[in-house]
């Protein structure tokens, strides 16, 4: 079994539990996700199956589209509702939706985001996540990310429903908190769901995309650019594909599905007019 489960993980469950859950399903060993989801968040997980593992380095760079819950008036340890509250401010009266508006569209394009406390990111070899719960706080670097997209749907008792399209690193807790330092407030991730990762889409839970049908969701449009995303390999570059030895091609450069005597085989890389095997399957 060789492809991508689209899962929209529950609240509660860490990525890895639905990498378990996955194995045992399924009965194979070989299992990973791209794009980890805290256990408060709930949305898309690519829960890559078998031979599709060796795609991940194709899909973790893809943008993000989630549905975020920003909370006014409180600062939690954690940036989200399961923190301690460690900070009020009251919130401006005069906070009005333009107002808000005003200052989401503040956040499109490229900037500089501080990783939060309460992450993942190593230093020194230890994540922060656990010198944050020891009470230890380091300096973290900026790092680049970009807000392609950002828009209010609903804002309700100082609570901000929004939606955001960001590039791969970008952490909705700490844009929340900068969200409501531009609204002279103070403000926490209350609730978070991910609607898109790359171009696998929240309607499309519960689907498998064996690995045949893996490009369309890896290269998008451009798929559709490109004419002829297949090859059909004759006797002879079947044996040098299958053997590790690289072919020559007319075609772009990009990820490209094998065929011999007309049966997928596997995915080939193409780099400067020479294919390399990426995964054989038969």
């Amino acid at each position: 079994m060789n492809g991508i489960l689209i899962v929209d993980k529950p609240l509660g469950k860490t990525s890895f539990d639905m990498v378990r859950d996955a194995r045992k399903k399924y009965n194979i060993k070989k299992v990973g996700h791209i794009g980890t989801l805290d256990p408060m968040a709930t949305g898309v997980l690519a829960i890559l199956i078998g031979e599709a593992t060796k795609l991940s380095d194709y899909l973790v760079e893809h943008d993000k589209e989630y549905i975020a819950t920003l909370c006014l008036g409180e600062k939690r340890d954690t940036g989200d509702s399961e923190g301690k509250i460690i900070e009020e401010k009251a919130v401006p009266d005069d906070i009005s939706k333009e107002n808000i508006t005003e200052v989401l569209d503040r956040f499109k394009g490229e900037s500089m985001q501080i990783p939060p406390m309460y992450s993942a990111i190593k230093i020194n070899g230890e994540k922060l996540y656990d010198l944050a719960r020891k009470g230890i706080e380091v300096e973290r670097k900026p790092r680049k990310i970009n807000i392609y997209d950002i828009e209010l749907i609903k804002f309700d008792n100082k609570e901000i429903i929004f939606r955001v399209v960001c590039s791969k690193g970008t952490y909705i807790r700490s844009l929340c908190e900068d969200i409501a330092e531009k609204l002279d407030t103070l403000g926490y991730m209350k609730d978070l769901k991910r609607t898109r990762i790359g171009n696998f889409k929240i309607e499309d839970s519960g689907r498998f995309i064996d690995l045949e049908n893996t490009l369309e969701y890896i290269e998008g449009s451009s798929c559709e650019i490109r004419e002829n995303i297949k090859i059909n390999l004759n006797d002879r570059d079947y044996k040098k594909i299958i053997n590790g030895v690289k072919i020559e091609t007319d075609k772009k450069d990009g990820l490209i599905n094998l065929y011999y005597n007309n049966k997928f085989i596997g995915i080939g890389e193409i780099k400067n007019r020479n294919v390399k095997r990426k995964i054989i399957i038969n």
